[in-house]
């Protein structure tokens, strides 16, 4: 089964609002004959990703958003989650009175090293957010659908993402030049954070096997795995 996961990253006057879609598929994998069955294939995909134009009001955020996530495709099968970090919490609430066919996660994003939950609202480390995002694009667990008009400047964010330790220790994860913009970054970021929260782990046991409907089915696959070693 397909989920959906939105990361809004909101801006400011000088900063870009952003919104990223990434889909989590299971896919079929290699065939097992010991199982008669084929192994489930988890991939993450990149499938949307928008810079909203600066000076658009949140209003008409809002409005943009419940139309992304009341698509066909995402209606009733998508987690949003919200950066409520300054002036997100207003647009949170805006969000909730939309009605989104969408389940509603706030985060703030924190300086701090652990997760947190309190009133509703998720408090994630920048650090968790930023490592969590390269480590899954560095696997190869996460897949850029071609053509996207700003998977392009995704990847230039990425290159300029540094790490600063401050005064008293603590960790900072920016861009490395005054002017350069994250929004995308943190977008995706948001997305994949949100897969990771709602399926921590691969799928096991018979969840990680697609079953066959009929036995005559586990038979033919079965002969043609042999027919294919012994070739």
């Amino acid at each position: 089964m397909q989920w959906w996961f939105a990361g809004l990253d909101l801006g400011q006057s000088q900063d870009f609002t952003a919104l990223a879609v990434v889909e989590r598929a299971e896919l079929t994998g290699e065939y097992d004959p010991a199982m008669c069955a084929w192994r489930k294939k988890v991939a993450l995909r990149l499938r949307y990703l928008e810079r909203v134009p600066l000076g658009t009001p949140y209003p008409e955020i809002v409005e943009r958003v419940k139309r992304i996530t009341g698509a066909p495709e995402l209606a009733g099968r998508c987690h949003l989650v919200v950066d409520a970090t300054g002036v997100g919490r207003p647009v949170v609430d805006l969000l909730r009175r939309a009605r989104l066919e969408a389940i509603l996660l706030p985060a703030v994003i924190t300086a701090g090293a652990a997760e947190s939950l309190s009133n509703g609202y998720y408090g994630v480390p920048k650090r968790e957010l930023i490592t969590g995002l390269q480590v899954v694009l560095q696997s190869g667990g996460l897949q850029i659908a071609a053509g996207l008009e700003h998977g392009p400047d995704l990847v230039a964010e990425m290159a300029t993402m540094r790490v600063k330790v401050g005064c008293g220790g603590h960790e900072q994860y920016g861009a490395w030049r005054e002017g350069t913009h994250d929004d995308l970054v943190l977008a995706v970021a948001l997305a994949c954070w949100a897969a990771r929260k709602v399926y921590p782990n691969e799928p096991a046991g018979e969840e990680a096997y697609w079953r066959f409907r009929a036995w005559s089915d586990c038979e033919r696959e079965f002969r043609r795995a042999v027919e294919r070693r012994e070739e």
